[in-house]
């Protein structure tokens, strides 16, 4: 890497080199050589030495409406002239307006809602709410499930590599996770093992816990673990079995919601189920710290005991919330999110026809995925094909994320604004770099 900078700024080595020196060594970083970013506009960023990289992964599916958006911009600048921050001690506008903007398009009866800083303090809102909703404590999760960083959301968790704690958080199990791509149950994953994990879920909780669960709690596609969408038919009948057993039915979206799904504004929209409690973030707000945490008029006034937030639902967060759900209401992420998903899905395939160590590709809208294998038999993980996927994407002058339980899964979820032409560009890209590795 080369020492030269863009005038008056800071090298990529030197800021390595503080990170290095003054941050935890425990970040995670999705290159070899942490790739340092100084501006970006749209779906693109650039470094320190001016490189540009189309941005596929929009900070971890966060920057719905393109980094430095206008609208945003503008919003912060005027909310930040009048009021910055006065914790939720006090009443102000733009937290009741954001709060509506997210009742107009959440399903069912979620209406009422809890802001907080991130995804990771709504999950804990959310568990919280549950319990005491229900009277109970105990929590059913799904294996390789991500829901934070927190002591709780860890535990819930079921992810080894992201659970740094050897003795969690009680009273949490965990179910089988509905994957198709490596169902136990059968190949092809039909209805038939949709019941299997279904059973699996109710055996839990009679072999698990006292058969009083507060809730399940489930992502509608699981992020961490590599865009797993589960088979059509799960949800429903998942619903149906913890409120059998009285508990609640809490859907984490803050990675698939705000369109990013293609055609319905949240994941769950589309197998027709109704949460009881529903956990966003990441795109809520363009990448303001917002976590927000929805639920019905019932199971928030079981909420008796106090609760604040010093900065969450703060004037600016919301104003940024509020212009960002105005550029997705406007846009119309959902229809354009389903159709960018099917320009890159196609072309994803046909590079899968040609590549068999692509073992599977997998996603619903501007949420796509690749899993890497060594043979599309045995589909024995291929981490060392992905580290060089990764480093070619980069070198290709494109953003891209990493997940699944072994690494090996290649993330794609760019803006939800981004254009047709700007896909065909991206898939050009990954496309050279896949060809690279093959």
């Amino acid at each position: 890497m080369t020492g030269t900078t863009l005038a008056g700024g800071v090298t990529s080595a030197e800021t390595i080199h503080g990170q290095r020196e003054f941050l935890l060594p425990s970040m995670l970083h999705m290159y070899q050589e942490p790739l340092v970013l100084e501006e970006g506009f749209g779906v693109r960023v650039k470094d320190p030495e001016g490189r540009e990289y189309l941005d596929l992964f929009s900070g971890i599916l966060t920057v719905s409406v393109g980094h430095c958006n206008p609208r945003v911009i503008d919003a912060t600048v005027a909310q930040m002239k009048k009021l910055g921050h006065i914790s939720t001690l006090y009443a102000h506008e733009m937290q009741v307006e954001a709060a509506r903007k997210i009742a107009d398009i959440a399903p069912g009866n979620l209406k009422r809602t809890f802001f907080s800083n991130s995804g990771t303090e709504a999950i804990e809102t959310a568990l919280m709410m549950a319990c005491l909703a229900t009277g109970r404590s105990e929590i059913i999760g799904l294996r390789v499930g991500y829901h934070g960083r927190s002591f709780m959301a860890t535990s819930v968790t079921a992810h080894s590599g992201w659970r740094p704690l050897a003795t969690p958080v009680a009273g949490i199990k965990h179910a089988k996770s509905p994957n198709p791509y490596r169902c136990p149950y059968g190949q092809p994953c039909d209805e038939t093992c949709v019941d299997k994990f279904v059973d699996d879920l109710e055996e839990v909780i009679v072999t698990t816990t006292n058969g009083r669960p507060a809730a399940f709690i489930a992502e509608t596609i699981m992020g961490v673990a590599g865009y797993v969408v589960p088979p059509a038919g799960y949800f429903e009948k998942a619903a149906e079995v913890i409120r059998r057993y009285g508990g609640l039915l809490i859907i984490d979206e803050v990675q698939a919601g705000f369109g990013r799904t293609g055609t319905h504004w949240f994941g769950i929209q589309h197998w027709g189920v109704e949460p009881d409690i529903m956990v966003m973030a990441k795109g809520i707000a363009n990448g303001a710290p917002v976590g927000a945490t929805i639920t019905t008029d019932e199971i928030a006034h079981a909420w008796k005991g106090k609760t604040i937030s010093t900065f969450g639902g703060n004037p600016v967060s919301m104003a940024q919330l509020c212009a960002t759900q105005d550029e997705l209401r406007d846009h119309d992420a959902p229809h354009n999110a389903q159709a960018r998903g099917e320009q890159l899905r196609a072309a994803l395939v046909e590079m899968q026809e040609r590549h068999p160590w692509m073992g599977d590709v997998r996603g619903m809208g501007l949420m796509q995925a690749i899993e890497i294998v060594k043979d599309p038999v045995s589909k024995e993980p291929d981490m060392e094909r992905t580290k060089k996927l990764l480093e070619a994407t980069r070198a290709e002058g494109v953003l891209v994320g990493q997940g699944g339980l072994h690494g090996t899964v290649i993330r794609i979820g760019p803006s939800l604004l981004i254009t047709e032409e700007e896909m065909a560009e991206g898939i050009e890209k990954l496309g050279r770099a896949i060809e690279r590795v093959g």
